[in-house]
């Protein structure tokens, strides 16, 4: 369902309203702005993209099989500080608070308002979670000061210099010994019918996904950060991804 990008109704801005009072102002990039409007930022879009079979039936029936392989990486109890890089739709983090630990804390973090107020929506009130506006090239932790980063189908969203940004500030968050797991798509196996199908898919609607076909997650890390592990494996015909980087 796609929607006109100046229609809003009139309940939709209560919503905004609310989104800018949780939130300090921080502008939206214009890249998410003009590309993933319809999808992320307009009012509108939470309506439309927060179904659960949506979200399943958009990664082909694959959405609890992706999310439960990043918790597996996470731990069947999560301890410590937790971060999840940019808000998801759909069950993903009310399965992560399910597995915190008493003395973990989860933060979730979005640029978008709309995405904040949803989050803030989905989960309530939590003296586990802080749901906070930012920046994923930007991120308000201190050096080494997490135990484990999520990223969840963020990366492709992304242009090449705002995903190694992405992946930098991940790993500079995160302490030593800590986890980074990334879930995202990959380049199909020729075998694959969905190498074929998802190009028009993915080049239409989701135009820097290409860049994850044609390279790795590993090749856009920093310079000055080296994981002391990487390990990466496919699923779906190779359609997706999961790395889990130990920094």
């Amino acid at each position: 369902m796609i929607f006109d990008k100046t229609s809003v109704v009139t309940s939709d801005a209560s919503l905004a309203a609310r989104s800018a009072s949780l939130v300090p102002a921080l502008a939206v990039p214009e890249y998410l702005e003009k590309t993933y409007w319809w999808a992320y930022t307009h009012p509108n879009a939470v309506r439309v993209f927060e179904r659960q079979w949506l979200v399943n039936l958009i990664l082909w029936g694959n959405f609890a099989k992706l999310r439960d392989l990043a918790l597996q990486d996470m731990g069947e109890v999560i301890h410590g500080q937790v971060l999840q890089v940019a808000c998801v739709y759909g069950n993903f983090t009310e399965h992560v608070v399910r597995r915190l630990a008493p003395d973990a804390h989860l933060s979730v973090i979005d640029i978008a308002p709309v995405q904040i107020t949803n989050m803030h929506n989905k989960l309530g009130p939590h003296p586990q979670v802080s749901v906070l506006q930012q920046d994923s090239t930007a991120l308000q932790f201190a050096d080494a000061s997490l135990d484990t980063v999520v990223v969840f189908f963020l990366l492709h969203e992304q242009p090449a210099e705002v995903r190694r940004q992405t992946i930098a500030e991940a790993l500079r968050v995160t302490k030593p010994g800590g986890k980074i797991v990334f879930v995202d798509y990959h380049r199909p196996k020729a075998s694959s019918p969905f190498r074929y199908i998802m190009v028009p898919i993915l080049t239409t609607l989701e135009p820097f996904a290409m860049d994850l076909w044609r390279g790795e997650i590993a090749d856009w890390l920093p310079a000055d950060i080296t994981p002391a592990h990487i390990e990466k494996q496919t699923y779906f015909g190779g359609l997706y991804q999961k790395v889990l980087m130990t920094r």
